[in-house]
């Protein structure tokens, strides 16, 4: 076992804040990377010590494996917290780490590779008599996706075998649209993972989307802490999440839970991560997704509601502790929701809106958790994802939690950029939201269509 004393944080924006702040509150000492377009960022004046790694350009800053490792090394950094985004899920970053005696703050290298490719996951999990979303296997060219197609039918999902995030993602409605959906399909997934194979499943178009967070240690103790719905997705990108799930009944609850601690054991996974599933309302009946190794954006409803601090729990993991709690100790209280704000504007077709913050007042309620690196005077960078922050109440029941976030969102004052509030708000006073008749597709197809946001 090996104690850290110092981290380099191998990332930006929220997530570099809310690691910084976890290392600290361990006594341990916080490095921060940042580009040239962070160097006023909150990350920077909040750490021990600030390192430059390169231009605005990410791929030459923080997607830059070598210059990150020997900034580690000549920090004197005994290990390095990926964050989610950037390199979080790269094997290679984590075996990188490894051969230069650092401590990399995630899973093995073997877990992140097996699991990243969705169609050895899928093999792996159907194995296990867990049920996968009816597909193909690799469909190599059109004619393989087509000759698929004409067996089962339409409507499909063409997804990317080694992606996550939407990347690469279609719906196909019919045959007419699968040569040039394919063709942008396996381009996205070329762009965006270096790896352009695609696969088929059926597409599930009254869906929930259930995870389940899970935490594995060195010696072999792997825990469950329930579950987040994160079904109000734009464009495969969740926008609202919250914990517990209100459409699950016990039994349910207990069977998809169950099946992430299955596919936990099954691999010996360590570290946080979350197994990811499809809930067929129509059917009443789970379906395994994806599994993503590493920290989620969304992780902190569930640290609302079962107490635990899961990038501490991380670090403490990653230098060889025991879990501190068994599956008995978890318990769960009240109800969570967390809103995504974005600088972008959902009135102009969610187009980014990069600039500078002339105000920034967060809500007053020690119910009420902000996480970002955004302050007053703070220029927001063109250059990356356009979370501003993340917003988490908590309440005694559902109804008080949106309660609560309608009224911290009222008291969120933000000026200079544009942001997603006004959309949050909307969301949180529709009928159909607030009696939980949604699915996946309600908040792109339904609300926004209805809505022209």
């Amino acid at each position: 076992m090996k104690k850290i004393k110092s981290v380099l944080v191998a990332n930006r924006g929220e997530i570099a804040v809310r690691v910084i702040r976890a290392c600290q509150e361990l006594g341990i000492a916080a490095i921060a990377v940042v580009s040239e377009a962070d160097r006023e960022s909150l990350p920077a004046r909040m750490a021990d010590r600030v390192l430059c790694i390169g231009p605005a350009q990410a791929t030459k800053s923080y997607l830059d494996i070598p210059t990150l490792v020997a900034a580690a090394l000549g920090a004197g950094a005994d290990a390095i917290h990926p964050g989610y985004g950037f390199l979080a899920e790269r094997p290679d970053f984590a075996e990188t780490c490894v051969k230069h005696g650092l401590i990399f703050i995630g899973p093995k290298a073997p877990h992140i590779r097996q699991m990243g490719d969705k169609l050895l996951a899928r093999e792996m999990v159907a194995a296990l008599h867990i049920p996968v979303i009816p597909g193909s296997c690799l469909v190599r060219d059109l004619r393989e996706a087509a000759k698929f197609g004409e067996k089962t039918g339409y409507p499909l999902l063409l997804k990317a075998a080694a992606g996550g995030g939407g990347r690469g993602m279609k719906i196909l409605q019919g045959p007419e649209e699968l040569k040039i959906l394919f063709n942008e399909a396996s381009a996205e997934a070329g762009a965006a993972f270096g790896d352009d194979r695609l696969y088929i499943e059926r597409y599930v178009p009254h869906a929930r989307h259930i995870e389940v967070q899970i935490l594995g240690d060195c010696h072999g103790n792997i825990i469950h802490l329930f579950e987040r719905d994160c079904s109000l997705q734009r464009r495969y990108q969740k926008i609202l999440e919250e914990a517990p799930s209100t459409v699950l009944t016990p039994e349910q609850r207990l069977e998809v839970c169950e099946a992430a601690l299955l596919i936990a054991r099954r691999i010996r996974y360590e570290s946080a991560g979350t197994v990811e599933f499809i809930l067929d309302q129509d059917e009443g009946r789970f379906y395994f997704l994806e599994m993503n190794t590493r920290i989620q954006v969304e992780h902190p409803v569930t640290e609302m509601i079962t107490g635990l601090d899961l990038i501490q729990e991380q670090i403490r993991i990653a230098g060889g502790n025991p879990l501190r709690y068994s599956q008995a100790d978890i318990t769960t209280r009240g109800h969570a929701i967390e809103c995504r704000i974005n600088a972008e504007s959902p009135e102009r077709q969610f187009c980014p809106s990069p600039g500078r913050i002339t105000q920034w007042q967060t809500p007053e309620d020690p119910l009420v958790r902000v996480d970002s690196h955004c302050y007053e005077g703070y220029v927001v960078p063109p250059f990356y994802d356009s979370l501003l922050a993340k917003i988490i109440v908590h309440g005694k029941d559902r109804w008080e939690a949106m309660e609560r976030m309608q009224t911290a969102l009222s008291h969120f004052l933000i000026s200079g950029v544009e942001t997603t509030m006004p959309l949050h708000r909307r969301i949180l006073m529709d009928d159909a939201y607030r009696a939980g008749k949604i699915n996946t597709c309600w908040l792109e197809k339904v609300f926004l269509g209805d809505a022209k946001g």
